[in-house]
């Protein structure tokens, strides 16, 4: 973990390696509470890659995404989250075993809606998440590491590439 500045601007700095580490410990802790998921849900867009890694980690095959916007910007939020397509098809979800996995349970209001609206589709659904902030609405079955600090992640520490502009969105 890492500190930027003078400490007022702390930051939690998770490293591509540190990162590899972190979904192979959150596979570690889905497979010691027993419950083994049929799908793995991942959050668009900081849940993808946590999502692959621990989809991979965990040895399924069946892996879904779905597309939620809800912060547009550092602490600026849409007045709700909402979903965007393209759309998982959740028609199928009855029965399965869901896990939901996405980057940080900050306000826990993006992982809220998803859980809710698999389980309204007849899954049961755990939540894993590789940082919890104490404010979460949420509190996810599998978490990482709790935190206060805003997280900077390999994935999204650099910006867009120059010239992506608008395609990025």
């Amino acid at each position: 973990m890492g500190r930027g500045g003078d400490g007022k601007d702390a930051r939690e700095i998770l490293t591509w390696d540190l990162f590899g580490r972190a979904a192979r410990e959150l596979a570690e802790q889905v497979v010691a509470s027993g419950w083994l998921p049929d799908v793995v849900v991942a959050v668009a867009r900081g849940g993808l890659v946590p999502g692959g890694a621990v989809a991979y980690a965990l040895g399924s095959k069946g892996v879904g995404t779905l597309n939620v916007e809800f912060y547009t910007d550092i602490g600026q939020t849409l007045a709700d989250p909402r979903v965007l397509p393209p759309f998982m098809d959740t028609g199928d979800m009855g029965g399965q075993r869901a896990l939901v996995v996405d980057d940080v349970a900050d306000s826990g209001r993006t992982l809220d809606l998803v859980l809710k609206m698999l389980t309204g589709h007849g899954a049961e659904v755990r939540s894993a998440v590789l940082y919890t902030k104490p404010r979460s609405i949420v509190r996810p079955d599998y978490s990482w590491r709790d935190t206060d600090r805003w997280i900077t992640f390999p994935w999204s520490a650099e910006p867009p590439v120059e010239g992506a502009g608008d395609a990025v969105g």
